[in-house]
């Protein structure tokens, strides 16, 4: 298979066409009128559901300064009030009670991250193909642009030839 053919399949499977184009300019010209780049933030946020939006929240809201400062205030607050101004605290000091609310804390919240972090990962997946796609796209064009050029320098120093026999020929 010439590099020519192993092109016009590259190019057929790119645009995944089931047409058979026999011609390669009207392959190129097919390629270059379809658009392969894609806004693909935009397709997967349109997918997730109700339950993918809200954990994706969370676990903004979760990795952020706000979250790490009302968290600490908490824990200020909770062992003020435990230890200093409650004669009879709810939570005493090795605030067992603090530590079991923690540990759900914590044990909700890693997953719901988790399944952010695989949904980020999945949008990232999504950008590589796609960006590949351009990519090739832009390749072959290039490639193509690059032999057009080549071609019109040939025909270029063919005509130089050309005017050059005229021209000694009218001056013999």
């Amino acid at each position: 298979m010439s590099i020519s053919e192993q092109r016009l399949e590259l190019i057929k499977t790119i645009i995944q066409d089931d047409e058979s184009a026999t011609e390669e300019e009207e392959i190129l010209h097919k390629l270059l009128e379809e658009s392969l780049s894609k806004n693909t933030v935009t397709e997967h946020e349109n997918k997730l559901t109700f339950g993918q939006k809200a954990a994706d929240r969370l676990a903004k809201f979760a990795g952020s300064w706000v979250f790490i400062i009302l968290f600490f205030l908490t824990l200020v607050v909770w062992i003020t009030i435990n230890t200093l101004l409650l004669t009879k605290p709810y939570d005493v000091y090795p605030f067992i009670l603090l530590n079991l609310i923690l540990s759900c804390l914590a044990a909700i919240q890693a997953p719901v991250i988790m399944m952010s972090q695989n949904r980020q990962e999945e949008k990232d997946r999504l950008r590589a193909k796609n960006d590949y796609r351009v990519n090739l796209k832009s390749e072959i064009i290039v490639e193509d642009i690059h032999q057009k050029l080549d071609d019109i320098l040939e025909n270029q120093d063919e005509l130089i030839k050309r005017l050059v026999a005229l021209e000694a020929k009218q001056n013999s």
